[in-house]
């Protein structure tokens, strides 16, 4: 089984922000890809392909390590 979510992410403005995220994100059991729509002075767009859905909280934690905030 493979899952697909997309959550929107505030404070992202670079590239330097993109890496960071996807580097924890990808960090997560089962996570297989992230992709991330950067949208500056706005909210980005981050999907994160699994093996299994995953965890809000999880999800949040992750991009909070990274520096950024999940909105919503």
């Amino acid at each position: 089984m493979s899952a697909t979510q997309t959550y929107a992410v505030e404070g992202m403005t670079c590239e330097h922000c993109i890496k960071a995220v996807t580097g924890e994100l990808v960090a997560l059991p089962g996570v297989t890809n992230v992709s991330v729509d950067l949208r500056v002075g706005s909210l980005s767009t981050v999907s994160i392909s699994s093996t299994e859905p995953l965890l809000r909280a999880d999800v949040a934690a992750a991009i909070d390590e990274a520096g950024y905030v999940l909105a919503g």
